[in-house]
């Protein structure tokens, strides 16, 4: 799940960064021509107002710059790339409704998004019963690539979609492992906002650290509309839990940890990728100190391959940052434009009546060194690169203490 803002459309039209006309004639699919050549419009996502909007704005500024960038190399000769960006506000209606409207504007040829797992399970069959690719920075539920019954038979439903993140089935081990094994902690009270991304991610964090010898002590839901947590708090006071993990999203993970401390449990708690945002900290207080997340990949900041992405983002003058999915939504888009790339080159220069079926299967065979690593995609659509990093909130930021990978 992750960050902000960006120059418009409008305005990089008005500057010259984007050659485009406002006329031309449509393919049956794919593409718009038009005096400048032909342009292919990438589809974005994310939840761009709300309480998660300091994620879905750096998913768009990303895909935005990977567009830029892009037209910037003449990478595809002849195609002009833009983004086109839909606010969902994390709401699976809206993002149906969104996938509806990209789907109908046949010069959107590639999606990446969105930011929640409970939304993607909205927007798939749409994109794929139209053969359009989609492209996540930041799902992490397993069944969304591996099936409703991913524990017992993996089974891909929908060929279209893909991902640039790891999958809860590996980072919610991965955390119990570290909060075990090197967190020595033996007594958990586990909490969730009921939502498919938290529910899922709490679930496999359970599995693991009782099959490691932990306890879990207490369970409890939270209502996600609400910023009162007293009652639960008072649950994990009396529990005698040594350790909170909670399987949810920051702007509900701050307020909890605060009152979790206030009503005199003094233990950290920890949560996934969607509590890793420094709104976390700012949400939570002065008390986090200790609290923990786990994370997709490696810090970008230390990442040699995300130098480039750095600068040049730095550069572009985005006036939010790109924080934790920014590289993955870079990436994303860049296995969308390689895959323009393969599928025009493959027809003599043109794109073809049916571009959204071969940019689909073209987004499979893509590999290539990214901004977050090596970039590939296994046979239900994951991420090759299953690397997380346990993060700690230390002197009011997050610190990465842990990179590795599940070893189950």
């Amino acid at each position: 799940m992750r960050q902000r803002s960006l120059i418009s459309i409008t305005a990089a039209l008005a500057a010259g960064a984007l050659t485009l006309t406002a006329c031309g004639s449509r393919d049956d699919d794919g593409g718009s021509d038009s005096a400048g050549g032909t342009k292919v419009v990438i589809g974005v996502d994310a939840p761009l107002t709300g309480d998660l909007s300091a994620l879905g704005l750096g998913i768009k500024n990303s895909v935005d710059l990977a567009a830029k960038t892009a037209n910037k190399q003449k990478l595809v000769d002849g195609v002009t790339f833009e983004i086109k960006a839909l606010d969902d506000q994390a709401q699976p209606s809206s993002g149906q409704a969104n996938a509806s409207t990209l789907v109908a504007d046949k010069s959107v040829l590639g999606v990446v998004g969105p930011l929640n797992s409970s939304v993607a399970e909205s927007m798939q069959k749409v994109f794929d019963d139209a053969k359009l690719v989609e492209v996540s920075p930041a799902n992490t539920g397993p069944a969304l690539t591996q099936g409703v019954n991913w524990q017992k038979e993996k089974v891909r439903t929908y060929k279209s979609y893909f991902r640039t993140s790891t999958t809860d089935a590996i980072q919610g081990p991965f955390a119990a492992q570290y909060v075990y094994n090197d967190a020595k902690k033996t007594k958990v009270f586990v909490i969730d906002d009921k939502k498919t991304y938290g529910a899922g991610l709490a679930a496999t964090f359970t599995a693991e650290f009782k099959k490691l010898g932990g306890k879990v002590v207490g369970t409890d839901h939270i209502d996600p509309e609400t910023k009162d947590f007293s009652a639960v708090a008072t649950k994990v006071k009396s529990s005698g839990a040594d350790v909170v993990y909670y399987g949810g999203e920051y702007p509900q993970a701050g307020p909890l940890s605060k009152q979790i401390k206030a009503s005199g449990a003094k233990i950290p708690l920890v949560g996934g990728d969607g509590i890793f945002d420094p709104q976390f900290v700012e949400l939570a207080g002065a008390g986090s100190a200790g609290d923990l997340a786990t994370s997709v990949g490696a810090p970008v900041e230390e990442l040699d391959s995300a130098k480039q992405f750095v600068a040049d983002y730095k550069a572009a003058g985005y006036k939010d940052d790109y924080a934790a999915y920014g590289g993955y939504s870079y990436d994303a888009a860049w296995s969308i434009i390689l895959a323009v790339k393969k599928v025009v080159e493959d027809n003599d220069g043109k794109l073809p009546s049916d571009a959204r079926a071969k940019i689909t299967a073209a987004v499979q065979n893509v590999s290539f060194d990214g901004v977050t690593g090596k970039v590939a995609f296994d046979e239900y659509g994951d991420a090759t690169n299953k690397q997380l990093t346990v993060y700690a909130v230390e002197n009011g930021a997050w610190k990465a203490v842990k990179s590795g990978t599940y070893t189950g």
